[in-house]
């Protein structure tokens, strides 16, 4: 498991048993503490979606707070899911994705969406948004992931006018 993953592990294992955010672990690798950068943590019970939550621009001081805080809502605010609970850790897996910078784009056709992950940004109305990962199983195609990024934000694209952006992501399990 990578330390990126043991890490999201410990946060959620630390906060399940005691209700506590831990704090970053001294002896991660450098760029945990220097990093800045958007975080998604997934998390998978007997290869299904369990549970999956992030933010694609940072919101704390470096990857490894950014880690412990979206595990933590991961387990315990994904509103597609029950909360986690003690006794399923054991039979979880956790994937971490690190974003890049999101790059605005003029349109999503031509997009890799092997390699790209796309966010669909209303700018009228504002506060709408959704996301979707790069190489999500069961997206064939760069529609596909629109309309996906869409329904997960609430957005209607035939009234809405959005803005476009795609970013890649270093995936650790």
């Amino acid at each position: 498991m990578s330390p990126h993953c043991q890490l999201a592990k410990n946060a959620v294992k630390n906060y399940l048993e005691t209700g506590q955010v831990i704090s970053p672990p001294k002896d991660l690798p450098e760029n945990f503490y220097k990093q800045k950068s958007g975080v998604f943590v997934t998390i998978e019970k007997d290869k299904e979606l369990r549970s999956c939550i992030g933010t694609y621009l940072p919101t704390k001081e470096n990857i490894a707070q950014e880690i412990i805080s979206n595990a933590i809502a991961a387990a315990t605010q994904d509103y597609r899911f029950t909360p986690i609970a003690p006794e399923e850790l054991n039979n979880l897996s956790f994937t971490v994705s690190i974003l890049s910078e999101p790059e605005p784009i003029e349109n999503f056709n031509k997009l890799d969406l092997k390699k790209y992950g796309l966010i669909v940004k209303c700018i009228d109305p504002p506060q709408k948004c959704g996301l979707l990962l790069p190489d999500t199983e069961g997206v064939d195609s760069a529609e596909q992931q629109f309309s996906i990024c869409c329904a997960k934000g609430g957005i209607n694209p035939e009234k809405d006018t959005v803005a476009l952006f795609r970013f890649k992501v270093e995936k650790y399990k």
